[in-house]
This record gives structure tokens, C-alpha cells and sequence, in this order.
């Protein structure tokens, strides 16, 4: 077993070249020492090295899984020039802002300097690199494949995060109708309602119904704001909760999801996609289709897909045609079901649920962008409802005044 490596720092360092002009940039390094020699080897003449230090926000700066894409594809990307593993860790972690992402990189690095394989050292980062992960890149190692299988893998999750982002996307727009809505309705109740409040009590007459009501409301907001707003963050709490520790709930918030109007559609097409992009990947690589399955059940994100997909692995594994299986399970539709089988009879089953993939991601992405479209003036409109609804009701007393004085 190699000797543990040491922990590498990131070193800023001021100097003069041979001219003597003042240079200065960051390096790499075990301790200052070896850093001022490595710039001495280059013809500088080091005046201050200092380790490199991180601001409090950076060093709270969570790993995001964009980040292990871009890890991946670096790894990749090295494998391919020929760089050695060792070496390639330091070149990739140098480049990471996020101090985080250097340490992550640099602990993987003591691992496989220590004597363990690539894929045994990711699996002590069960939070950064799942199973599917570690799994590919364990048939990468064994097979001699690791640059194709890293490529292949950092394929995979930039399109899922891609797909991830476009959800969000999908989501976030109904999310901030809601929450604009709510908060100039609670404005105008709260502050402008009162102000017409005064003035109606010097009328006299008696005031419409669709005053009153919003008078009522008006009055009921302002003594009961504090309950009401403590109302919304204990329900959103406990659907929080309720998401995290019931598996039942999870499920049925998962089966109603696929059947909200637009929305619906749009997470139904990327379980689609997750799908296959997932199966195509595994299958790829040379894991056997039953074991490509079992990890596909957990990378669909629902539970319909999740159990469809369970029922296919058991399916599989008694001698049934993967194409046939998806069809009787009434989840999967035509086209996928279809192209599924064209790859099983032509043997390129990876290339074509990879092309399915493809076909699904970019349905979402027009679904998404054309909810973008709509809700534009969607947000316009119920702004304008609210909004308009309740200067017609402020007004409405002032306009039958005049009816009368007229």
C-alpha cells in the first residue's frame, strides 16, 4: 500500500521575474516551502507566500451536483490526454473556486494515493457519488474503460441536471404567481384598503356588498396578520415534514403531481427521461439489464416509475422482452415502448434509449419554455384581477355617490 499522500493547499504568492517586474498568482502546494522552491525552478524570486485564505461565505458554499458533473467531465478529459490519476486530481482541484470542491477532490486523491481503487475511495462520499456512480466506475476500472465510462458518466449527469434545472424552471413560475399575488393583495388590504376605510365613514349610506366584504377581510388581515402568516409557515413546515418521513404521503404528493394540468405532463416526460437517459447509460457500460433496472427504479424521481420500473426488473429477470414488459405496465408510452423494442432486435438497445432520452428532454424543454410563455401574461392577468378587484371595491361607494349627487 502507497504511502498516504499530504494535503494540498492552495498558496498566493508575490514575486519578481528575471527583470525584476512584480508578478504574482496562486500555486498549489503541500507547504510554503515547496512552493517557493517550485518558483525558484521558474526563475521567480518569491517575496511573500501565504496559504490562500476563503471567506466565510465560500467556505459555507455547498458542493452542488453540477459540480460532480464538472468533475467528471475533467476526470474524464484527463483520462483521455493520458494524465495520471494522481496528477489529473490536482490539476482539477486547483481549478474549483469552491474551497469545498478542492477539499472533496483532495480527500479522493489521499485515498487513491493510499492504495485504494478509484471507485472503493468515492464510496466513502456516499453524499457526493451514489451508487450508480461508484458502480460505473468500478466497470470502468475492471474493464479498462475508465476515460469512456467517466465520459459516459459525466454525460449523464449534466443532462439530468439540465433536466433538473428545467423542473425547477417549470415549477418556480406557479410558485411566483402565488407568492406576487399574496403579497400586493396583503399590501393593498393592509395599507390602502384602511385609508378608503375613513373615508366611507363620513358617507352616511350604506355601502355595497362587495365593499363590505373586502372591508371585512381588510379588518380581519390587520388584527389577525401575525396568525395568519404564522399559519402559512406551519403548513409549509409540516408538508415539509410530512414529505420527509412518510413514505405514503411521499407517494401520493408523487401520483397527484403527474396529474396537475401542464405541469403534470412536464414531470411525467422527465421520468421519461430519466429513465432511459439512466438505463442507456448502465446498459453501456456492461452491467446486465436486470441490474441496470435496479438502479434505474431509484433515478426515476417517482414513485409510479419507480414501481413500473420494479415490476420490468422482475419481469426481465424471468425471460420476458424488456419492450414487452414496459408495455403491460400502461406507464410508458408508445414511442418509448416502441424504440425500446427496435434496440432489442437490432442490439443497439443503449443507443436507442439514449435517443429516447433525447426525444423526452427536449419535449421538456419546450413544454417549460412554452409555460414560460403563458405565464407571463398569466401573472399579468391575475395581478390585474386582484389588483383591479379591489380598487373597483374601494371605488365602487364613491361611484354611487356621484350616481346620487348627479
Amino acid at each position: 500500500m502507497a504511502e498516504k499522500a499530504l494535503k494540498t493547499s492552495v498558496f498566493a504568492w508575490e514575486g519578481t521575474d528575471k527583470k525584476g517586474t512584480r508578478i504574482k498568482g496562486e500555486l498549489s502546494g503541500q507547504n510554503p516551502a515547496l512552493v517557493k522552491a517550485h518558483l525558484r525552478k521558474q526563475g521567480i524570486n518569491p517575496t511573500k507566500v501565504r496559504k490562500k485564505s476563503t471567506s466565510l461565505l465560500s467556505k459555507g458554499k455547498k458542493i452542488k451536483p453540477m459540480d460532480i458533473a464538472l468533475f467528471t467531465r475533467q476526470m474524464a478529459t484527463m483520462m483521455k490526454a493520458g494524465v495520471p490519476l494522481l496528477q489529473s486530481f490536482d490539476i482539477i482541484g486547483e481549478g474549483f473556486d469552491n474551497p469545498n470542491m478542492r477539499k472533496l477532490v483532495d480527500e479522493v486523491k489521499q485515498e487513491v494515493a493510499a492504495g485504494n481503487s478509484f471507485a472503493a475511495s468515492l464510496r466513502k462520499k456516499p453524499e457526493y457519488f451514489d451508487d450508480l456512480y461508484c458502480n460505473l466506475v468500478e466497470s470502468g476500472e475492471q474493464s479498462g474503460a475508465l476515460e469512456t465510462l467517466l465520459d459516459r458518466i459525466a454525460t449523464y449527469k449534466e443532462k439530468t441536471e439540465q433536466l433538473k434545472a428545467k423542473i425547477k424552471k417549470a415549477m418556480n413560475y406557479p410558485i411566483a404567481v402565488i407568492v406576487v399575488a399574496v403579497i400586493v393583495s396583503a399590501i393593498l388590504l393592509i395599507k390602502v384598503v384602511p385609508q378608503f376605510q375613513s373615508v366611507f365613514a363620513n358617507f352616511g349610506a350604506e355601502l355595497p356588498a362587495f365593499t363590505l366584504m373586502v372591508i371585512g377581510l381588510s379588518e380581519m388581515l390587520q388584527e389577525w396578520w401575525f396568525i395568519v402568516l404564522l399559519v402559512m409557515f406551519s403548513a409549509a413546515f409540516a408538508f415539509k415534514e410530512a414529505h420527509k418521513r412518510s413514505e405514503k404521503f411521499r407517494n401520493w404528493v408523487d401520483r397527484t403531481v403527474l396529474k396537475l394540468p401542464i405541469v403534470g405532463d412536464i414531470l411525467y416526460k422527465s421520468a421519461i427521461a430519466r429513465f432511459a437517459r439512466t438505463l442507456s447509460t448502465t446498459f453501456a457500460a456492461g452491467v446486465p439489464l436486470v441490474d441496470a433496472l435496479d438502479s434505474v427504479s431509484g433515478a426515476t424521481g417517482n414513485v409510479v416509475f419507480r414501481n413500473a420500473t420494479n415490476k420490468v426488473k422482475s419481469d426481465v429477470s424471468t425471460g420476458m422482452q424488456l419492450n414487452f414488459s414496459m408495455r403491460t405496465t400502461g406507464v410508458f408510452p408508445t414511442m418509448a415502448v416502441q424504440m425500446t423494442a427496435i434496440g432489442e432486435e437490432s442490439g443497439a438497445l443503449d443507443e436507442m434509449l439514449g435517443k429516447v432520452a433525447t426525444f423526452y428532454e427536449e419535449e421538456v424543454d419546450n413544454k417549460v419554455d412554452g409555460l414560460t410563455a403563458l405565464m407571463e401574461p398569466m401573472i399579468m392577468a391575475v395581478l390585474g384581477v386582484l389588483v383591479g378587484g379591489l380598487i373597483i371595491a374601494m371605488y365602487l361607494p364613491i361611484f354611487q355617490l356621484g350616481s346620487v349627487v348627479g
